[in-house]
């Protein structure tokens, strides 16, 4: 015989928790929307930065930076991160509706991507609407190995807005940190495009 006071209790709860997964993926989707659109402010301005952690210091560093917020798409961020004359790097973050992906493009001055390059992570947390953090992807993973940095495989990423007029960027894996700190609250001038820019192109 069918118990179905037992059956319908089991089915409830089995509501219960359905509703409350289909509640947290809600609010992270939420979030990294909102985590996206902090963004937008500062979109097609440049701000000064600064390192402000970094245990393995290098001469190449030690240098004025310089985060071109340039695009803001309502999926699609990028960032060209000047280092002194040096403007190979460009910061993408792109929005699916399961995370958000962060990928590093290094290119060379005549364009040519260099040979560690896409490399990044994705989303894995919930995060907010002013932080979200990128553990290494498995693509990541491979293209280190590959090149002989294997000890990247464990890197994580992580940008935040700790306040409105400061955003920072973290490198992180067990006995290395690297931090940089962008001032908001004041534009400069706009940098020279990083290297191989096409602004028809897509990535």
């Amino acid at each position: 015989m069918i118990n179905w006071k037992r059956q319908m209790a089991l089915a409830g709860a089995g509501l219960l928790s359905f509703s409350a997964h289909a509640g947290e993926v809600n609010t992270a989707e939420k979030a990294r929307e909102a985590f996206m659109q902090a963004f937008k402010p500062f979109c097609g301005q440049a701000f000064s930065a600064q390192i402000v952690q970094d245990n393995a210091p290098s001469p190449a560093w030690d240098q004025p930076l310089v985060v071109h917020i340039r695009d803001c798409e309502d999926k699609v961020i990028r960032m060209p991160l000047h280092v002194g004359e040096d403007r190979s790097r460009t910061w993408v973050l792109t929005l699916t509706p399961e995370y958000i992906d962060f990928q590093h493009y290094h290119l060379h001055e005549d364009g040519s991507p260099d040979a560690v390059s896409p490399y990044g992570g994705k989303t894995l947390a919930a995060g907010s609407a002013t932080a979200q953090s990128f553990p290494v992807d498995e693509a990541s993973k491979a293209l280190f190995v590959a090149e002989g940095l294997g000890v990247s495989v464990t890197n994580t990423w992580a940008i935040d807005f700790p306040s409105e007029q400061s955003m920072r960027y973290q490198l992180s894996r067990p006995g290395r940190i690297f931090e940089v700190e962008v001032d908001l609250s004041q534009p400069i001038p706009l940098p020279p495009p990083a290297w191989g820019y096409n602004p028809t192109a897509t990535d």
